[in-house]
């Protein structure tokens, strides 16, 4: 063990949000120590890492293996080996087992040793959270003596929920509260956090450090943003959204207690910038984490592969996106066009495979066993399912991962066929509605978000935001012939969806009885669709999935 200097009258913080991986540990281990070297280079004291970082958060069901949570503590023990050679300590969270349970833990490095482990007490179960499930709750906390600063280490929950976590370490000595979260984005989360830390800072008069997790972990994006509140109420220290950093913050010891200096203060995205470089994230690490080489998507001129082409060229670049445009009969000319001037001005491969033979095959096939029906729906969901069939060919031949496309607005409605157009491993799109694809798409065409490899300029035709949205499986169809215009849907669906609004609430919005009633049974009815979707990024509060999870045999109907 190395003797470590005390720390006086300043404490200088490096807070490291990174994009671990679940399962990853020796990857999160490297970067835990490459992160540790950039502190040590800057001077830091202390480096904070974030909630369960060596394992990926969050782990889920990985942590009831023994030998994972075995793997996890090795390299939490080689960490602090590290930290013998007189450089910053360390805050790092990791899952362990004793013979009291399991749980959601940081470890405290310094000097060559585990110096503290502290266990979080308050375990969320709800929306995307079911930590109860695999974790134990930990003891109540006290803090740790880091180089004789006392430092209370609030695990993110601990911050949001009333059991008095903070109130705890306050009342017990602590000095500053440094609070290592994996806090997923979803839209308008920052201003969320923001409240939740100065309420905790009003409750116990102490300062706090918000160090939060970067990256896109299957449906999840965590969005980084990390912040530092003081006693005065006011943000001291600010670091970029959906950007991997190491960051010092630096504090004083005044009269009154510790006090963060007016340090970096990024810029923060406002909500279409937010929510497109989301989607463009955790598309990009949903691809490079599972070892894709590359993306192909079906190119119909229409708003919605528009918009996932332009997101998959500036998550992973154009050589790594293929675009196939899949016509039949119904495909107009318009669809040709705006198909083909979305790819050249992405600059991304185009290829055309006409569907007319699978199509007509199909058909062929089951001639004498529809024979006597009239053509309707089947026929054309065949269409989509030729398409399908293709775009999969594509995916197994050449190890291209198909990119699926369907907006949340048809998601929720079932507009979409099985093993059709909903094929594919990941959806960029799948928690926006239809109206926040227009303005996405608006939004992207005078804007290159930072990180994007994409080109600039206009990369979603005009005509494809401007004309009326279909799915052309039939003549002069539009989407609005089965559903009512999009921003009426909208409004309807986030009602029952994110509000859970009862039928009578949304009608007095001013909504018709029979068309709110309609959208509520359609809701219901495809869920056994979703349960078969592919997943995608979540940007509103309650996205399909892991926040809202009805039964697929439902017969409950608000009337």
């Amino acid at each position: 063990m190395t003797l470590q200097k005390t720390i006086s009258n300043t404490f200088r913080i490096a807070v490291a949000q990174l994009n671990p991986t679940v399962g990853d540990i020796v990857g999160n281990l490297a970067k835990a120590r490459e992160a540790r070297a950039d502190a040590a280079r800057h001077g830091a004291d202390l480096l904070l890492l974030t909630e369960l970082f060596i394992s990926g958060y969050p782990p889920e069901d990985l942590v009831l293996k023994p030998a994972f949570l075995n793997a996890c503590r090795k390299a939490i023990d080689q960490l602090a080996a590290d930290t013998a050679d007189g450089g910053p300590g360390v805050i790092i969270g990791f899952p362990r087992q004793d013979e009291t349970g399991r749980y959601n833990s940081v470890a405290v490095l310094d000097g060559g040793i585990v110096i503290a482990v502290r266990d979080k007490v308050d375990l969320p179960n709800y929306g995307e959270f079911d930590e109860k499930r695999v974790f134990d709750q930990g003891a109540m906390p006290g803090p740790v003596n880091f180089r004789g600063v006392r430092l209370g280490i609030p695990i993110c929950e601990d911050i949001w929920g009333d059991l008095g976590v903070c109130e705890t370490l306050a009342e017990s000595g602590a000095e500053i509260l440094l609070s290592p979260n994996g806090s997923p984005y979803y839209r308008d989360k920052i201003d969320v956090r923001h409240q939740i830390v100065i309420k905790q800072v009003i409750d116990t008069g102490l300062p706090m450090l918000y160090a939060n997790q970067l990256g896109g972990q299957d449906e999840l994006v965590f969005d980084g943003a990390s912040f530092a509140v003081n006693t005065d109420r006011l943000l001291a220290f600010q670091m970029s959204q959906f950007e991997e950093a190491v960051s010092i913050s630096e504090w004083t010891r005044e009269e009154g207690g510790w006090i963060c200096g007016k340090g970096l203060m990024s810029r923060l995205p406002e909500k279409e910038e937010a929510d497109y470089r989301a989607c463009m994230i955790g598309l990009r690490d949903y691809v490079n984490k599972n070892g894709f080489k590359n993306v192909v998507l079906g190119l119909s001129g229409g708003i919605d592969s528009a918009i996932c082409a332009a997101l998959a060229v500036d998550a992973l670049g154009e050589e790594r996106l293929r675009t196939v445009m899949l016509p039949y009969r119904y495909t107009s000319m318009d669809s040709f066009k705006d198909a083909e001037d979305c790819a050249k001005a992405l600059g991304c491969r185009y290829d055309v495979i006409a569907i007319e033979e699978p199509v007509q095959g199909f058909m062929n096939a089951l001639a004498d066993t529809f024979e006597g029906t009239e053509s309707g729906i089947t026929e054309e969901n065949l269409q989509s399912r030729a398409r399908g069939v293709i775009l999969m060919a594509l995916s197994n031949k050449f190890g291209s991962m198909v990119v699926t496309t369907g907006n949340k607005s048809e998601m929720s409605v079932g507009y979409a066929t099985l093993y059709g157009d909903m094929n594919g491993g990941f959806n960029p799109i799948k928690d926006l509605y239809k109206m926040q694809v227009y303005a996405l798409s608006r939004w992207r065409n005078t804007t290159v978000p930072p990180g994007a490899l994409g080109p600039s300029g206009e990369v979603i035709p005009k005509n494809i935001i401007d004309k009326a949205p279909s799915a052309e499986l039939r003549p002069n169809q539009t989407d609005q012939d089965s559903l009512p215009p999009y921003p009426v849907l909208d409004d309807i669906l986030e009602c029952l969806v994110e509000k859970e609004m009862s039928t009578e609430e949304i009608v007095a919005r001013g909504h018709d009885v029979p068309t709110v009633h309609r959208i509520e049974h359609l809701l219901y009815v495809a869920e056994y669709k979703r349960r078969q979707s592919a997943p995608g990024v979540k940007i509103t509060r309650k996205n399909f999935g892991r926040d809202r999870r009805y039964p697929i045999t439902n017969r409950f109907r608000d009337r």
